[in-house]
């Protein structure tokens, strides 16, 4: 078989896997229904996550997994959170279009990504400098032009741009960060995992009135890598013209352009 055979066949498994993902996330919206109160999501979720290649954000060695519902290993020994929680957090940010995100935990890039193709502006921290700059690196490769990635301290926020209209934690945190209640907007929504580093965690919800009263609601057990922090370290941009795409991501980026027509 020719490169080109090769290529529309590697094109059709993962439009195939990518729409086995997504009717598995709705299974999963209807199994949790009685904990989240969500019974379905926003069909403007399943068209971003159709719109987002889940395998330019995971390592090679996990590409033949790129579509499974189910968390996987990254580098730094951090992971890419399940496609369907992926969905859920976002689901419940109930996020405008005109939105301006901030996200704690950028990891690969991928929930940053999604987030991308819903609102104006996404901002993300990512504590491990390695993981944020192979972040951008990606994210810039494939046009993802309204995310930046920051390295830094996540629990301290980025204050330099809020408020926000939206804040997603993708770690979980031993409470909720003081700051980033501070720099929600009033009227915006924070979805973040709480509790123990390795023990008993759960899913926040929390409400901002446009009075500035807090209503938190617990939304679903979860199991989240630990918000790790760089106190006392600056909160510093990652340069989009320093970070270079390597050969396997430019035949991933020829592949995703295909998927996407």
């Amino acid at each position: 078989m020719g490169l080109t055979g090769q290529k529309t066949r590697k094109v059709d498994r993962c439009k195939k896997e990518c729409t086995a993902m997504i009717e598995r996330i709705r299974e999963e919206v209807q199994f949790t229904a009685d904990y989240t109160g969500r019974s379905k999501l926003s069909v403007r979720i399943y068209e971003a996550l159709k719109k987002v290649p889940r395998h330019h954000f995971v390592p090679s060695s996990q590409q033949r997994l790129a579509y499974l519902d189910s968390a996987l290993p990254i580098h730094c020994g951090q992971t890419i959170s399940q496609p369907f929680i992926v969905a859920l957090m976002t689901d419940l940010l109930s996020l405008p279009k005109d939105a301006v995100v901030l996200e704690i935990g950028t990891g690969s890039g991928y929930q940053a990504a999604v987030l991308s193709q819903l609102v104006r502006q996404v901002y993300t921290i990512e504590t491990i400098p390695e993981l944020a700059q192979s972040a951008q690196k990606t994210l810039s490769q494939y046009g993802y032009d309204n995310v930046k990635v920051f390295t830094g301290d996540g629990y301290s926020g980025l204050a330099d741009h809020a408020p926000y209209d939206g804040i997603i934690v993708t770690a979980v945190a031993e409470q909720i960060p003081p700051s980033l209640l501070k720099q929600l907007k009033p009227g915006g929504r924070m979805v973040i995992p709480v509790g123990e580093h390795f023990g008993e965690q759960n899913l926040l919800l929390i409400n901002k009135s446009e009075t500035g009263e807090i209503d938190i609601r617990q939304v679903l057990p979860v199991s989240f890598v630990p918000l790790t922090r760089q106190r006392h370290s600056a909160t510093t941009p990652v340069k989009s013209n320093d970070c270079f795409a390597d050969q396997d991501q430019e035949e991933m980026g020829e592949l995703s352009e295909d998927i996407n027509q």
